[in-house]
């Protein structure tokens, strides 16, 4: 699942409502990966991907009147380590980055 979700409410920086989030998702014991855009993390149900979206939406909700959340699912049932694996294939493919 790739995810973002920050209040629209509280100014231009919105890492402080972030981090809790991120928190949280440290403290899940999952697989993650954060960037700028959004998080992406590896469960292994449907239902716990919406569980960890539920419970960044309740970190939120009670000092934020507004809140925007982005989801996307790639489920592919009975793989693991894709994150790392679908990254690992495209860099096979184009070689190592040169500057």
């Amino acid at each position: 699942m790739q995810f973002a979700i920050f209040p629209t409410d509280k100014g231009a920086s919105a890492s402080p409502y972030v981090s809790r989030v991120i928190k949280m998702i440290r403290e899940s014991g999952l697989p993650y990966q954060l960037n700028a855009m959004g998080t992406i993390i590896e469960t292994s149900t449907l239902e716990q991907a919406q569980s960890i979206v539920s419970q960044a939406y309740a970190l939120l909700r009670d000092d934020c009147s507004r809140v925007y959340c982005t989801v996307s699912f790639d489920i592919r049932v009975g793989e693991t380590g894709r994150m790392q694996g679908k990254v690992a294939s495209i860099e096979d493919k184009i070689g190592p980055v040169s500057h």
